[in-house]
């Protein structure tokens, strides 16, 4: 029998599936306190127990799952072997997100939601401000100048690709690829010797 703590995690994880749905389905604006529990299928107390509030539950459930997207593209980072590679990578990743598709549309969502509401904004830079410092990490190891200024460009660039494919769906990591590289090489190269793609004959 599940103990009142194990039974008190499975109604949180089923809050937060309920409202990543939801997000995604509805729109954040829309989600309430009675349709988050009414999908995870409980009590409508048991938001603010668990959450404080509905706006704390979408922010945790939609922060949840964009940290795991980042966290999935953590293998193909480790395994570039030069910037090049690397951005063909991050967006091969990419190509199985529609534009339309719940990830997508949660990420759309939550971005726009963050724009009004400045702990959740201040969340999601945490997010997105170590994803870049990973993808700072290894562009630094490539050589590439100003590694942090580049991989926030990056960043900025691989997510604009996620947000605008709904509206353009020719935006996909063959399209794309080639001038995301292009820009990495016309950040320059620190003093370092550069490291080269695995690719004949290219470099990042």
């Amino acid at each position: 029998m599940a103990t009142t703590a194990e039974r008190g995690r499975q109604v949180r994880q089923r809050l937060l599936r309920a409202a990543a749905e939801l997000i995604a389905e509805r729109g954040w604006t829309a989600v309430s306190t009675r349709m988050a529990a009414e999908r995870a299928g409980v009590a409508a107390g048991l938001v603010h127990y668990h959450f404080g509030s509905v706006q704390a539950l979408l922010g945790e459930a939609a922060l949840g799952v964009i940290r795991a997207v980042a966290a999935d593209a953590g293998p193909a980072l480790r395994r570039a072997r030069g910037p090049g590679e690397l951005v063909d990578l991050l967006l091969a990743a990419l190509d199985g997100f529609s534009g339309t598709d719940p990830v997508s549309l949660l990420f759309t969502e939550t971005y726009l939601a963050a724009t009004r509401d400045p702990v959740l904004r201040a969340a999601l830079a945490e997010v997105t401000g170590a994803a870049r410092a990973e993808i700072a990490a290894r562009l630094a190891e490539f050589g590439v100048a100003a590694p942090h200024r580049a991989a926030a460009t990056l960043t900025a660039a691989v997510d604009g690709v996620m947000l605008h494919r709904a509206l353009d769906p020719d935006l996909t990591a063959a399209n794309v690829a080639p001038v995301l590289r292009a820009m990495l090489q016309g950040a320059g190269r620190t003093g370092s010797a550069p490291q080269t793609d695995s690719r004949a004959g290219g470099r990042g």
